[in-house]
């Protein structure tokens, strides 16, 4: 369904992020970006969704594919009309809007006008909390709640694809457990392709079917979620476990020998 080939972005025609990265997410399916801080997958996103002119960003080499058609650089309201819409970090929600009226602007590029409702009751079958909510005011929401909010708003847009950036960030375990559950049920139930970037690898390879492992701007690593829970390196510096299983303190170590192989 989408295929980056070789994509270079760059800020201020200067700062070069991604460096020939190359993915692609197959119909159906949740494929996971996984990486440390400034490794580049919230660039990678936005380049998807278009939302790089916002911050003086472009594509400056490689293809973006969407559906065999090229959505490279091209503006941001087309590509959500094409079928992507990108939850972005941090919740973003419309503060002064009532929970149902921020639902109700994820709809607002459709054109099956008389599916809307039935839709609002589709989100809050996924979410009956947002159901309870409905009139209240998003900017008094919890953080779990707008969460919720911002991916039912989402799904109000009856994307094809659905770009995930860090559901997972600032929220209690328990919650976030309640969440990763509820994506994917939608991916099961609904159908929709999940490109999910996150820091919490347990957690992405739990629900993902494909995984990519992202250093520098690049992809160093990739494969079924069952092959790299088996990596060694994964295991190590992403899923936090020594060879036998069991979690490692670095609190007594004064010197860290060991180097991704990738690198």
């Amino acid at each position: 369904m989408l295929a980056l080939n070789n994509v270079e972005v760059m800020y201020d025609r200067v700062i070069l992020v991604l460096k020939g990265m190359s993915l692609s997410v197959p119909e159906g399916k949740i494929v996971a970006l996984l990486g440390s801080n400034g490794a580049g997958k919230t660039t990678t996103l936005k380049a998807i969704s278009g939302l790089l002119k916002a911050e003086n960003g472009e594509v400056t080499d490689g293809t973006i594919e969407f559906m065999g058609q090229s959505i490279t650089n091209m503006e941001a309201e087309r590509i959500v009309k094409a079928g992507i819409f990108q939850v972005m970090e941090g919740r973003r929600v419309f503060e002064h809007l009532t929970v149902e009226e921020n639902l109700l602007a994820g709809a607002f590029t459709r054109r099956d006008r008389k599916n809307v409702k039935r839709d609002l009751q589709m989100v809050y079958h996924y979410f009956p909390k947002l159901a309870q909510l409905r009139n209240r005011t998003a900017g008094y929401l919890s953080g779990g709640e707008q969460q919720m909010l911002a991916i039912g708003r989402a799904l109000m847009a009856r994307p094809k694809m659905m770009l995930l950036d860090e559901p997972s960030l600032g929220l209690a375990p328990l919650l976030v457990q309640e969440i990763f559950e509820i994506i994917a049920r939608i991916n099961r139930e609904e159908g929709t392709t999940i490109l999910l970037v996150e820091q919490n690898a347990n957690l992405a390879l739990s629900i993902a079917h494909y995984g990519y492992i992202m250093e520098n701007g690049k992809i160093v690593l990739e494969g079924p979620v069952e092959k790299l829970k088996s990596n060694e390196d994964v295991r190590e510096f992403y899923l936090g476990l020594t060879e036998v299983g069991k979690k490692k303190s670095y609190r007594n170590v004064k010197h860290y020998k060991r180097r991704k192989r990738w690198l």
